[in-house]
């Protein structure tokens, strides 16, 4: 449950670091927020929404045991996510796959003709997020490598950002 302190927390906090507000997360965040204390209270469906959209973007609460993550999120995915090909494009993988190691991934996209970058820059094709979130990444939901993506697409780089599962299921079925 989110309290109507809580939002109020973290509004003034947003407001008091304003270059945040521009970056994802906070960016998708910060208006639902400040329509939310429009009235200058929180009603049970604003909680709830706010509840939702907070639970989103730290990849929901699936763990079940210490230390481990939950799934990333889905809020910086392209939408409608595009079709995925592998000839010639520049791909670059970021969190723990569920499909096989992070190897596994790269050698299975550079073998359908894919070029695999370990970082991200403006050239970049596709940045594939695992389905499992990584305690290693800097947020709890995304690391470095997302947050420059949608930085690049903010600033009008054609970058696709895909979930694992989507760039799994453009791979060919002898091949998974």
């Amino acid at each position: 449950m989110v309290h109507q302190g809580e939002v109020e927390f973290l509004l003034g906090w947003m407001d008091a670091n304003r270059e945040v507000r521009n970056q994802w997360p906070a960016k998708v965040i910060y208006p639902r927020l400040v329509a939310a204390l429009e009235d200058g209270k929180i009603d049970l469906d604003e909680e709830r929404e706010i509840m939702d959209i907070l639970l989103a973007t730290v990849g929901g609460n699936t763990a079940t045991f210490i230390n481990e993550s939950s799934n990333s999120s889905a809020l910086p995915l392209t939408a409608p996510q595009p079709i995925v090909l592998f000839e010639q494009k520049i791909f670059c993988f970021t969190g723990k796959f569920a499909s096989g190691s992070r190897q596994w991934c790269e050698e299975l996209t550079s073998s359908l003709g894919g070029v695999v970058s370990p970082g991200i820059t403006k050239r970049l094709n596709y940045l594939v997020i695992g389905e499992i979130g990584s305690r290693d990444w800097i947020h709890s939901t995304h690391g470095r490598k997302i947050e420059k993506a949608v930085e690049y697409v903010d600033a009008g780089s054609n970058i696709a950002i895909v979930s694992e599962m989507h760039w799994h299921e453009h791979i060919p079925n002898d091949l998974r």
